[in-house]
């Protein structure tokens, strides 16, 4: 399996605390990993690391070069006025830039400049981006191209964030609770679209029983470091459900082999 991102020995601090300490993990090519820990333990500020969006105190990450990755945050937002087709235009990737491109070269009647600009929109499938960013919206039930983002609900800008990130055809798509906000249905519907695009995935969740059915690969964060990692199968016990979450449950096997959580109450 290709390397995609390694995590190595990294420490984090907030003043006096440490938030990680010595924290390790790998994602390989065509994984689904999920990251779950309780509340408060760090899992947003360490998909913020890897996204480069955070600073850290020691360690080492390292992606496969030339790697593209696209990092869908927990609560995204878009500039005031921008419309759900906008939106979909301020994904940085090369088709996008080739468009842009284009646009300048027209304006600019230069000729030279427009032939090489039309052979990087050809080398870049770029003629027919907007369609694309029509399908995937439709995909995710998005109908409506021009409604303003300010008009849309924390589960539709979700949605319409999400398209923006697989516009931009990344390698590795890094998620921050992408079920949040959603109602039920949009989170299967989510989650089933992003399965059927067979992406390498690392994405922080929130409720377990969707990470059991969407992951192939768990790691469980607690006090700083991975505490164990392994299959959903392997990892979702009653032993590790009362000790990282402190809650009481039966394990269920589903007809797949993977597993099911019943919760049966909280451990004062």
């Amino acid at each position: 399996m290709v390397s995609y991102l390694q995590v190595e020995g990294l420490v984090k601090l907030f003043g006096d605390r440490v938030l990680f300490e010595n924290l390790s993990l790998g994602v390989g090519e065509g994984q689904r990993i999920g990251l779950i820990a309780k509340n408060g333990t760090g899992k947003t500020t360490l998909l913020n690391i890897i996204a480069g969006r955070e600073d850290y105190e020691a360690g080492r990450i390292t992606f496969r070069r030339d790697l593209k990755v696209a990092y869908l945050e927990q609560n995204p937002a878009f500039p005031e006025g921008t419309t759900v087709l906008d939106a979909c235009f301020l994904a940085d990737s090369p088709a996008l830039r080739a468009v842009a491109a284009y646009e300048q070269a027209v304006a600019s009647a230069d000729e030279d400049v427009l032939h090489r600009a039309m052979a990087e929109m050809d080398a870049q499938d770029a003629w027919n981006y907007e369609s694309r960013v029509k399908q995937i919206l439709t995909q995710l039930k998005i109908k409506d191209f021009d409604q303003p983002t300010g008009q849309l609900s924390g589960g539709q800008v979700k949605r319409v964030a999400l398209a923006n990130a697989l516009i931009a055809e990344p390698d590795l798509l890094i998620l921050d609770e992408p079920t949040n906000h959603l109602d039920v249905h949009y989170q299967w519907l989510l989650m089933e679209v992003i399965a059927g695009l067979k992406k390498t995935v690392l994405s922080v969740f929130h409720e377990l029983n969707l990470a059991c059915t969407f992951c192939d690969y768990l790691f469980v964060l607690k006090e700083g470091r991975i505490a164990a990692q392994g299959t959903p199968k392997e990892i979702c016990t009653p032993q590790m459900l009362e000790e990282v979450f402190r809650v009481r449950a039966d394990v269920l096997a589903l007809e797949d082999g993977r597993p099911y959580i019943v919760y049966r109450g909280s451990i004062r």
